[in-house]
């Protein structure tokens, strides 16, 4: 009695066509997912930020005996011996302003507020 054993080895193509678009479904699953949390978590950073910020222009005016129309500059919240040892970036390249006392610190991220 003779075995037949020529036996092949490898992947139909049909086969391989069918993980392609298994894998570029999934894909197209995932990656929109991916974008909409990589914003949120930026969003969050940003709003930590700024709430960091707000602390210190806080206690800067309380420290420095100052009215809520003054204003801070960088150099008197951010500094290795200061409230904030460096400045803080938006994590989505947007930037701050301090603004007065009394105001809200901002960001150039239109939906980045406190």
């Amino acid at each position: 009695m003779k075995l037949n054993q020529n036996q092949n080895k490898g992947f139909t193509l049909v086969e391989i066509m069918i993980v392609v678009a298994i894998i570029g479904l999934l894909a197209a699953i995932a990656i929109p997912n991916f974008v909409k949390a990589r914003a949120a978590s930026q969003k969050a950073a940003c709003v930590a930020n700024l709430k960091q910020i707000e602390g210190a222009k806080a206690t800067w005016a309380l420290e420095q005996k100052k009215v809520n129309t003054d204003t801070p500059t960088d150099g008197d919240l951010f500094g290795a011996t200061l409230y904030i040892s460096a400045k803080p970036s938006c994590p989505a390249s947007g930037t701050y302003a301090l603004g007065a006392v009394s105001a809200v610190p901002t960001c150039t991220i239109s939906d980045h507020t406190l």
